[in-house]
């Protein structure tokens, strides 16, 4: 990945409409998200802006969720692909590790028969 990690090198590979989606999902699970949300019904409610049974105040609500599930939906699933290439890339580096521990191992047992092949020899000269 020339030098990358795998996360920026997925940064890099958004397109710009899955960046917006994943700042939109973001803010809407944030707490200014909530307290908006609550000062514009609490406005809507306390003002006459229309009468009960706030007919378009529903509408604006429904076509909201609408909205705002499917980038929800859009994030999540660039969630899971993100995590399905973190899993590959831990996948990859634990081969190579598990490749160069066994060769660690050849190496170390090399070294020991060759220090017992001395330690013989040694002890055949006495």
């Amino acid at each position: 990945m020339n030098g990358k990690t795998w996360h920026n090198a997925y940064e890099e590979a958004r397109s710009a409409g899955d960046a917006v989606a994943d700042k939109i999902a973001s803010f809407v699970g944030s707490w200014i998200f909530v307290y908006i949300h609550i000062v514009f019904f609490g406005v809507w409610i306390l003002l006459p802006i229309e009468p009960f049974p706030y007919g378009l105040l529903t509408m604006i609500v429904s076509l909201e969720a609408i909205m705002l599930s499917t980038l929800i939906m859009m994030a999540q699933n660039r969630q899971a692909m993100r995590d399905r290439h973190q899993a590959e890339a831990d996948y990859r580096t634990d081969l190579q590790a598990k490749s160069e521990i066994e060769e660690l191992q050849v190496r170390l047992a090399r070294i020991e028969d060759e220090k017992l092949g001395r330690i013989l020899e040694i002890l055949e000269e006495k």
